[in-house]
């Protein structure tokens, strides 16, 4: 699918809200970014965008990137260390599948926000908003 129409069929309003909502209830950070360009390997650019985003440093080592490609129809999802070790590999397994069925049917918003919900509810329970909790990276969608 060609990125443009992709992002165009984006709610991006939604998602950026689903992203605070989510945060708001965790000590985590979650980030949403579509890939302009043809990835082959979505895993494998998704950790190197992960850790050039500065994902990787947040105080609990609690950060999630939702990684799309459009244009080879593929996402990555990459939890960070602490993340994993929660909940690990099932988990993740269960996220792509109903992020997968969803962008079968073109329902690319809802897609994300599935995503966005279950990540939120993980990381709600392992890492519960602390007062002292701050937004470390900003929820806006990303892209290159």
């Amino acid at each position: 699918m060609n990125p443009k129409v992709f992002i165009s069929q984006l709610d991006e309003a939604k998602i950026v809200s689903a992203i605070a909502e989510a945060e708001g209830k965790s000590s985590g950070e979650i980030r949403v970014y579509v890939s302009q360009r043809k990835r082959t390997d979505p895993l494998s650019f998704a950790q190197k965008r992960f850790l050039q985003m500065g994902m990787s440093k947040t105080r609990h080592r609690n950060a999630v990137l939702i990684y799309l490609v459009p244009r080879t129809r593929q996402f990555a999802i990459v939890g960070d260390q602490g993340v994993h070790e929660k909940c690990g590999d099932a988990f993740w397994q269960q996220v792509s599948a109903g992020m997968t069925e969803l962008l079968k049917q073109g329902r690319l918003t809802e897609a994300i926000l599935d995503a966005i919900q279950k990540v939120g509810d993980v990381l709600a329970r392992h890492f519960p908003r602390g007062s002292d909790d701050q937004n470390e990276l900003p929820d806006r969608i990303v892209r290159d």
